[in-house]
């Protein structure tokens, strides 16, 4: 029988469908694109809606307070080594569009470190600065902490596009290189932490998870420079 006899043959929902347009992929991609920025933004909130979801129905446990400081420190730890692996994710599949949300992502790092710092700041000491700054000295992983909010400072207030041009793209990168210094300094405020209740299963993995991120960059730079010495 006949190719074309054999498929009229077939019902109407057994029949394959033609294979979408050039045009009608177009739009779907774009609907994508459009959407993916969303996206991304409300799973990186969801974490705060639960834990506020979870304060207003009493189900932070025993230690409320302790609840709220630790969960704010640690998605902003794991917001900040998101933002990281945006770049190695990028090269190594190909997909470009992920470098669209690394700026978002970072700013949801800060965003959910001064969290961890307003937290820290009212429910522990009472909104006194001068307890804080007590703490500093006392607290090695405490000065830890603040360094690392002070230090994503100046990231979060030239994440915008104005900043790039104000400060160039050359000066841009530059600053934001100090995100290298900070997601270390964060790991040790999160591993010091954890250290007083003799748990430090965790922090061993954000650190392995950290040493990935950071040796890739190592690697990848080293074999751009044999690529440029070679040509």
């Amino acid at each position: 029988m006949d190719a074309s006899v054999q498929d009229s043959a077939l019902p109407g929902r057994l029949r394959c469908a033609p294979a979408p347009g050039p045009g009608l992929r177009l739009r779907r991609a774009l609907l994508m694109s459009r959407l993916s920025k969303p996206m991304v933004f409300a799973l990186a909130l969801l974490p705060l809606l639960l834990l506020v979801w979870r304060a207003l129905t009493l189900r932070l446990g025993a230690n409320p307070a302790q609840a709220v400081i630790w969960t704010t420190g640690l998605w902003a730890l794991r917001m900040l080594l998101v933002t990281l692996a945006v770049t190695p994710l990028r090269v190594l599949t190909g997909w470009s569009e992920l470098a669209r949300f690394r700026r978002m992502l970072g700013l949801f790092a800060f965003s959910y470190a001064l969290l961890h710092f307003i937290s820290y700041l009212g429910l522990v000491n009472d909104f006194s600065l001068s307890e804080v700054a007590q703490d500093v000295v006392k607290h090695p992983f405490v000065l830890a902490g603040m360094t690392a909010l002070l230090l994503l400072l100046p990231l979060a207030l030239t994440s915008t596009h104005g900043m790039i041009r104000r400060l160039g793209g050359a000066r841009w990168r530059a600053l934001h290189r100090l995100v290298y210094v900070i997601a270390p300094i964060a790991v040790f405020h999160y591993w010091w932490g954890k250290l007083a209740k003799n748990n430090t299963a965790d922090p061993k993995l954000y650190a392995a998870v950290l040493a990935l991120l950071l040796g890739w960059r190592v690697l990848h730079a080293l074999r751009a420079r044999r690529r440029r010495a070679a040509a």
